[in-house]
């Protein structure tokens, strides 16, 4: 069994192309594979309450990031136009992947 992959990586500038947070962009902070789910700077961050424990006598809350389905994000290749692509992969002779831009086949 192989693990699934995302082509979206650490610290790659998306924009939120469907659901509630639509248009928005964001850097990624870190990624899940096996849900598939990409956490967002800024972008799907809940408030959560906890018990009081001996680390934290008094309790209260906490703001934890919540992921978003990979499928709901692109990456941004133009910072001032704000222009998504989708992510393709070639093979260099070298035997290193490199990801390209769909649309341009420019390298990323």
């Amino acid at each position: 069994m192989s693990l699934p992959k995302l082509r979206i990586k650490k610290g790659d500038l998306v924009k939120i192309i469907a659901g509630a947070h639509k248009g928005k962009t964001g850097k990624v902070v870190h990624t899940n594979t096996l849900k598939q789910e990409i956490f967002v700077d800024g972008i799907g961050l809940i408030k959560r309450r906890v018990k009081p424990s001996q680390l934290n006598p008094r309790g209260g809350t906490k703001e934890i990031h919540v992921g978003l389905n990979a499928g709901k994000v692109a990456l941004i290749t133009d910072d001032k136009a704000s222009k998504t692509t989708r992510l393709g992969y070639r093979l260099e002779k070298s035997g290193k992947k490199v990801r390209i831009a769909k649309k341009t086949g420019k390298e990323i």
